[in-house]
């Protein structure tokens, strides 16, 4: 069984999309990562586990335009390379199982699937943040 954890936008100015998503849905930050090209906010309320991921690709001054901006719905499965074997098995494509450390630790593992129209859609290996 799969389940959405967070959906992805990519934004310019951080601090205006926080206030918009607190002020719009109660969301609030529950988590900040910073790499040396983007950083990721995440932000959730008490009613249910979803979130909303922001990306702030640094440097970055252009606004994006409405299709160059959508990220990616993301879902967290149990056992993420049974997962891939069986979407590959019923005749989808799914990429190469990748891993993404945060300052020498593990932080995801993951996938990445496109849907027929080309959506891209992550699959995350169930753990740490992504329960």
């Amino acid at each position: 069984m799969a389940k959405a954890v967070h959906m992805m936008v990519r934004v310019l100015d951080e601090a205006r999309s926080v206030k918009f998503y607190e002020t719009c849905f109660g969301l609030k930050v529950a988590e900040r990562r910073e790499w040396p090209d983007f950083s990721l906010t995440y932000m959730s309320n008490p009613e249910n586990d979803f979130e909303v991921e922001l990306t702030v690709n640094k440097g970055r001054t252009e606004p994006y335009e409405l299709g160059g901006g959508y990220g990616h719905v993301a879902f967290v499965v149990d056992d993420l390379e049974a997962e891939r074997e069986r979407m590959s098995a019923a005749g989808y494509q799914p990429k190469d199982i990748k891993n993404m450390q945060h300052d020498g630790k593990p932080f995801g593992k993951f996938f990445f699937i496109d849907d027929p129209d080309g959506y891209k859609i992550e699959v995350l290996q169930k753990g740490g943040r992504f329960r």
